[in-house]
């Protein structure tokens, strides 16, 4: 049972930075308004344009009784091109239907936002739509949160690189309207693995139900014949959903097929395979992925059908690349060159800290299967046929930006690692990377991270020592230079507040990152000092294994993984293997008592931003646990929390892009904005959703489910990345 949980490892690592983000729909509901007052004046344009304004780059006028502009062509962001009305008042908890008719020749994305007026630009009520030459109308309700005398209407309409022409009317926002009421479509009661299960490994299900005691469940074939039976297993309420809920475990059945289904309480399941065949095809789809993230290369039709895009930042109009890079005023008198990497999951932006997490398991990933696992050409990249596993291939183009960040010698903190490059600006969805015309700055350095380029670098250097000896050389000299820099400078913290044109990813608690630093420093030289400073690390010894899970903030699991599986003469290491064992036997333990099957139990019930990669973090735990062990419990425990992934949760929806029948789209990206621009697709097959996030940055997932947000976790997909405007 060592490759099936092998090929599980890989996925839970491949698929931690494939991101994120949000699944949320274009508005498009309607609501009845009483006859309250109408907010927007001269809203049917019978009166002529005023008081509706406009951007200095178009003109409007009114004609056949509609306001109509031509909109140029060559624009890079939505609010490039904007009409409004300023002033409009709103009542804190008035609901109000917000509606407009709009015909677009071509058709072309329209974005009609109820927003605060000034910076931070907070969106009360957002329309994203895409109308016909024909016309038609748009219309959603909303409830204000605030008491604001001049909100501003406005319809954002740049970003397309063609002209076309916009014709907008009846636009009216009515107070009485009456409230949206949310109710989900999750599909049958009877929540399952939607993807398959292992024939030898465990079968769960979750049924939704009102009944309290045990009931029969049927699992049938194809073609409808009930192949086994059982009684459901009492659970209660799910404090996570609020649901009450029965388990069915079908594990004894092994027979392999297709097109299985499971009837409990008057539902029948979506379909599902028994068989082993997915999670091999789910590992390369995954790990895919990061090939259509990197920066500053074309993305090549031929390698990934339907993603192709020129190369992002290397200083082709209307980019200025990242070829010359200054800092932020006043950081340094220099420029570098940081061309490569990949793109973080939403943005434009490019990340030490979250990019050495990513970098990392990659490396670890093969660093565990070696060329038993990993082959060269199995992902179909520029590198496919170079003699070097295209994983560590891969890897490479994420490692050499992060070489390139390093604060060169003989300057103001050399050594150190500058903590990210991004727009100065907050850039707007849609935007392809190389129609990006934002100025790129370097932001300062961090100790965060300096500290994961010596991590990185260090690892790099043992494992591409056998195919590349400069570059491994060239590695190590960095993480020497890194470590260094970083005990000079120990408490140089990333700032909260610097959040404009690319997240903040702050972190004023650096010690784990020095552990983790130190473990792979020690794993590849072996010196006293790395052993000295492992040893003494209150992370070497103390519990890290937090019900959250680690994540690009919380690195000490990082340290003491790679110290446990590792080979090296580290004095007392058999209890370093001991405690990844008892961190994997507490995620078993949360595993076994939920029951959607899920290790993860986060303190107050709040699910984090992106969940779901802290799921296959303490998945990832259960895993080394089972190499290290050998013990089938930690193979289960992995091979369960799948389920959960494909589909055995409360929304009923496999959260990987392209598995299972109702799979997560619409992901919050710049480019994968099929939603938003028709012409755009959706996330590549293998992409993770966020998953369940409780903070519900979301617009529309604002507007529908914070009037009946509890305690409880709030089940939508959650959106990592900038506001919108």
């Amino acid at each position: 049972m060592t490759r099936p949980i092998r090929r599980l490892a890989v996925i839970v690592a491949a698929a931690l930075t494939a991101t994120a983000l949000s699944g949320a729909t274009a508005p498009g509901a309607s609501a009845r308004a009483d006859e309250g007052p109408e907010q927007i004046v001269n809203g049917t344009f019978d009166a002529g344009t005023a008081p509706w304004w406009h951007t200095s780059n178009i003109e409007f006028a009114v004609q056949d009784g509609r306001l109509c502009a031509d909109i140029p062509g060559g624009t890079a962001n939505p609010w490039d091109v904007i009409i409004g009305q300023n002033d409009v008042p709103l009542v804190q908890d008035e609901t109000y239907a917000f509606s407009f008719f709009a015909a677009a020749d071509p058709g072309r994305p329209v974005r009609a936002l109820v927003q605060l007026p000034q910076d931070p630009w907070t969106q009360y009520a957002v329309v994203n739509t895409q109308p016909a030459p024909s016309g038609g109308t748009h219309s959603t309700t909303f409830t204000s949160p605030v008491a604001l005398p001049n909100a501003q209407v406005v319809f954002q309409v740049g970003g397309s690189a063609e002209p076309w022409r916009l014709c907008l009317d009846d636009i009216s926002l009515k107070g009485g309207a009456e409230p949206e009421e949310y109710e989900p479509d999750t599909g049958p009661r009877v929540r399952v693995n939607m993807v398959g299960y292992l024939p030898g490994g465990p079968k769960n299900a979750t049924v939704v139900t009102e009944l309290t005691t045990a009931t029969t469940w049927k699992l049938k074939n194809s073609g409808g014949k009930v192949v086994a039976s059982g009684k459901t297993r009492p659970r209660g309420t799910d404090v996570s959903s609020g649901q009450n809920v029965h388990s069915i475990d079908f594990s004894w059945y092994t027979r392999p097929g297709t097109g299985y289904t499971l009837e409990a309480d008057g539902e029948t399941s979506r379909p599902f395979d028994i068989g082993g065949t997915f999670y091999q095809q789910l590992r390369v789809d995954a790990l895919k992925f990061y090939y259509t993230q990197r920066s500053g290369i074309e993305i090549r039709e031929d390698l990934r059908p339907g993603y192709a895009r020129p190369a992002g930042h290397l200083g082709v109009a209307p980019n200025q690349g990242d070829t010359r890079v200054p800092c932020q005023p006043g950081v340094c008198d220099y420029t570098l060159d940081v061309r490569g990497g990949w793109y973080d999951a939403g943005d434009h932006g490019k990340y030490v800290v979250n990019g050495g997490i990513s970098v990392h398991q990659l490396m670890a990933a093969y660093e565990r299967g070696r060329r038993t696992v990993f082959k060269d050409g199995e992902l179909v990249i520029p590198e496919s046929g170079n003699g070097v596993p295209d994983i560590l291939d891969e890897a490479r183009w994420e490692q050499e930006f992060l070489l390139s960040m390093q604060v060169p010698d003989g300057k103001p903190y050399a050594g150190m690692a500058h903590h990210k490059i991004h727009d100065r600006e907050w850039t707007g969805l849609p935007l392809l990377p190389h129609l990006d015309p934002q100025p790129r700055e370097l932001h300062p350095p961090s100790t965060a991270a300096t500290l994961n380029l010596a991590a990185t670098a260090a690892q790099a250097a043992r494992l591409f020592a056998p195919y590349d000896k400069a570059f491994a050389a060239r590695n190590l000299t960095a993480a020497r230079k890194a470590w260094a820099a970083a005990k000079a400078n120990p408490q140089i913290y990333a700032p909260a507040s610097d959040s404009v044109g690319g997240g903040a990813y702050n972190d004023d608690n650096v010690t784990d990152e020095f552990y983790w630093a130190a473990a792979e420093l020690y794993l590849t030289t072996g010196e006293k000092e790395f052993r000295d400073f492992v040893l003494a690390s209150p992370h070497h010894t103390g519990d890290i294994w937090r019900d959250r899970g680690f994540d690009w903030g919380n690195t000490a699991q990082l340290g003491r993984l790679q110290l446990a599986v590792v080979p090296s003469k580290l004095p007392g290491r058999a209890a370093v293997r001991a405690s990844v064992l008892q961190g994997a036997d507490k995620y078993l333990a949360t595993q076994k008592a939920h029951p959607y099957g899920l290790p993860y139990a986060p303190t107050g019930n709040t699910y984090d931003w992106g969940s779901n990669n802290l799921v296959l973090n303490n998945m990832v735990v259960m895993a080394l646990a089972h190499d290290i062990s050998g013990k089938r419990k930690y193979l289960d425990g992995v091979i369960e929390g799948m389920d959960y992934l494909f589909g055995r949760n409360a929304l009923n929806q496999s959260y990987v892009t392209g598995y299972g029948e109702v799979a997560s789209r619409n992901q919050h990206s710049r480019w994968y904005a099929h939603q938003l621009d028709a012409s755009l697709p959706n996330p590549p097959r293998g992409t993770l959703a966020g998953g369940p996030n409780s903070a519900i940055q979301d617009p529309l997932a604002q507007r529908l489910l914070r009037a009946a947000r509890r305690s409880s976790a709030t089940w939508t997909t959650s959106s990592p990345g900038p506001p919108t405007s």
